[in-house]
């Protein structure tokens, strides 16, 4: 079975307690590994995006890396690496961001996208929405504009789409509860 009859998340493993205890962890490394399934994700997610004339696909380190450099390909697109500070070996600018335990930020080089580039920010996963509000930040910090933000999964029950209004999101796959 492919294309979108293609059951996405029954190929993502859910574990317990990981990376600590009171976590659901979304593994998606089996849909990575299926071919056909790799491809209804990338297809599903260019199928949202492609009327939204996408430049530019940013993607945060390191699981947005997954799929966000496909998802540009699909589009016609080229792919920026958003990466934890220190990585990147060119003039950056930086957004930061809240973690559960503190603060965390991300990184793009400064000459990444040009004024008036059409940016759709893309992760694997909305959770508290953290990252995306970062990397949304990083985009409107250069001059770019956010055209959309996408997920493979969005966990609705953490409300991380209140931290993107203003900016039309979509996920492939919803988990309304935990």
């Amino acid at each position: 079975m492919s294309g979108p009859d293609l059951d996405l998340r029954s190929r993502i493993r859910d574990i317990a307690d990981f990376p600590k205890p009171g976590i659901v962890f979304r593994d998606i490394t089996p849909l990575m590994a299926e071919p056909a399934a790799l491809d209804a994700a990338v297809l599903g997610l260019a199928g949202w995006a492609r009327e939204r004339r996408v430049d530019l696909v940013l993607g945060a380190e390191a699981r947005g890396f997954l799929l966000g450099p496909a998802l540009a390909r699909e589009l016609g697109a080229g792919f920026v690496l958003a990466r934890k500070p220190g990585k990147l070996p060119w003039e950056t600018v930086s957004a930061e961001y809240l973690l559960e335990y503190g603060t965390d930020s991300l990184e793009v080089h400064t000459d990444a996208l040009h004024h008036g580039s059409r940016v759709l920010v893309h992760d694997d996963l909305l959770a508290t929405g953290g990252t995306a509000k970062a990397l949304c930040d990083l985009v409107e910090q250069l001059g770019g504009e956010v055209v959309g933000c996408s997920f493979l999964i969005e966990l609705a029950f953490l409300g991380g789409r209140g931290r993107l209004a203003g900016h039309e999101v979509h996920a492939l796959l919803v988990d309304e509860a935990e």
